[in-house]
């Protein structure tokens, strides 16, 4: 898929999560880093249903964006929702897990997309 595509889905999914709320958006471009996807996004919920919430907005939107969900993890716990697109990978935390994962530090060489960038 072409990056203007790819980006589509990126702006699909920021827009689903902004829907629900979702706290401290953060877009990775991780294309130059790794081969396992063009870009990273990951943010926090409040609870375990805003996160469910927050992973089926993001299912719908990048789904009419053209994005099929290949696959998903965490469902289940509602404490760290994986959810692959493919291209495009989102990564749902709470707040603790985040932290504890930290995975901006751990690709703290990705570059990061501002939100500005999406409209």
């Amino acid at each position: 898929m072409d990056k203007n595509n790819i980006f589509t889905g990126v702006k699909a999914a920021f827009k689903g999560l902004d829907d629900k709320l979702a706290k401290d958006i953060k877009i990775l471009e991780i294309s130059e880093l790794s081969p396992i996807a063009d870009y990273f996004i990951i943010a926090s919920g409040s609870n375990p249903n805003q996160i469910k919430a927050m992973a089926d907005s993001v299912e719908e939107e990048l789904h009419k964006a053209g994005f099929p969900l290949k696959h998903s993890e965490g469902m289940q716990t509602g404490s760290w929702v994986l959810l692959d697109f493919g291209d495009i990978i989102v990564h749902l935390f709470n707040d603790e897990d985040r932290d504890f994962y930290s995975l901006e530090r751990i690709w703290g060489d990705a570059k990061e997309i501002s939100s500005n960038d999406l409209k």
